[in-house]
């Protein structure tokens, strides 16, 4: 038996699912259309868009949409990234049918009612203050968008206030219409359900919606120069990043870039700059690298906080270890087991079968294809001592630097 189901309905909405034995159903509808999607005119709309699915559709009333699954002990979510959105359901077994019905429902059949939106418009401002009294997300979002600067990226998410105030429910409609179509959609689900009942279940939920075909292309952003820029917060910490622009999604040499970024600041104790800067020298609780693809780019960034003062000696560390990665090979027993600690983490986060899902539905809906978790160990396994070096040569150099202080 494949590990993976894929098919697709007539108005192309594509579909994938997993068998797996348990008794709970992770589904989700996810959209190829975020912030980055946004006009300049528009900022903020997609978030905003995705608070409004849950506050009404043709057939139900908000409060209908927010007990339907939780009466029964499921839950209905939803979230917006730069580049998708997704609405997501947790069920038992027995009521897959119910969850995937009602995210075809709030996707498709949503009024956005203004007096609803009224009421999410504060919810979105208290979002945004939580998000100003949190440095520590404020300076990844800032950092992204001076790297991005004049692009479709390079923008905040949650928009402001002051430009929700300006969106209604025909500017929500407008900007579903032009962003999303049925050809830029996926279905992933995982549970102990056959593949025939899951596409079956598909099939009555989502097929019979109009097909639309996107009319536009993503413009791919521009190059732009090194920055370092220090802001004055009066935060008791400093809050660093140092990064640059890396390989999009599509791009083969991703895989080795994920696999350095691991070794230079990953999750784990053992990562280079975990063991100089916290371990070491007790510099910094918090320090981690990470990479995000993009459809045709990325971000790497390493992010850390530190004593007022310590600053510029965690910077001179963490340049250190990245020359050293750029200027020798790691030694074959030192690739062997970051590989395989690599592997094992990404084997144990598919032990989350949520997480999982999740990951299917962005797999299919980017490459249109899945790789098995043997596909990617493969692939792992092949990576080179030089390759590491090469990408560290071309992602690491001429870094940009934001500190707020």
């Amino acid at each position: 038996m494949a590990e993976f189901y894929k098919y697709v309905l007539p108005n192309g909405i594509r579909g994938i699912h997993r068998q797996v034995k348990s008794g709970v159903v992770h589904c989700a509808l996810a959209i190829n259309a975020g912030s980055r999607d946004e006009l300049p005119s528009e900022y903020g709309l997609a978030h905003f868009t995705e608070h409004g699915f849950f506050k009404g559709t043709t057939r139900r009333k908000a409060y209908q949409i927010n007990c339907r699954l939780e009466n029964r002990g499921g839950e209905l979510n939803a979230y917006t990234t730069k580049e998708d959105t997704t609405i997501h359901a947790t069920v038992l077994k027995c009521d897959f049918s119910k969850a995937a019905e009602l995210i075809s429902d709030v996707a498709f059949e949503s009024l956005f009612p203004e007096k609803e939106l009224a009421k999410e418009r504060e919810v979105i401002g208290d979002e945004i203050n939580t998000y100003k009294d949190s440095p520590p997300e404020m300076i990844f979002d800032e950092f992204e968008d001076m790297l991005f600067a004049g692009s479709e990226l390079g923008h905040n998410i949650l928009g402001t206030k002051q430009a929700l105030r300006r969106y209604g429910t025909e500017n929500i409609r407008v900007f579903r219409r032009r962003t999303h179509t049925t050809d830029q959609m996926v279905f992933a689900s995982i549970g102990n359900i056959s593949a025939e009942t899951a596409a079956a279940v598909a099939q009555r939920c989502f097929a019979e919606r109009e097909a639309s075909v996107r009319a536009y292309e993503r413009a791919v952003p521009a190059a732009c120069k090194p920055f370092e820029r220090r802001v004055v917060k009066h935060t008791h910490q400093n809050h660093c990043i140092i990064g640059n622009r890396a390989y999009s999604i599509r791009d083969a040499r991703r895989l080795p870039l994920a696999l350095l970024v691991n070794i230079l600041g990953g999750p784990c104790a053992n990562s280079l700059l975990n063991v100089v800067v916290r371990e070491k020298h007790g510099l910094s609780y918090n320090i981690e690298a990470n990479y995000t693809p993009y459809a045709d780019s990325g971000i790497v960034a390493v992010y850390f906080s530190s004593d007022n003062g310590n600053a510029d000696m965690c910077l001179e560390l963490i340049d250190t270890q990245i020359k050293k990665l750029q200027q020798s090979y790691i030694t074959p027993r030192q690739l062997s087991m970051a590989k395989r600690q690599f592997m094992a983490q990404l084997a144990i986060s598919m032990e989350g079968n949520e997480g999982y899902m999740l990951g299917l539905g962005k797999s299919l809906l980017v490459h249109d294809e899945v790789d098995t978790f043997e596909d990617i160990c493969r692939k792992i396994d092949a990576i080179s001592a030089a390759q590491l070096v090469e990408v560290a040569n071309e992602v690491l150099a001429d870094n940009s630097i934001l500190i707020y202080k």
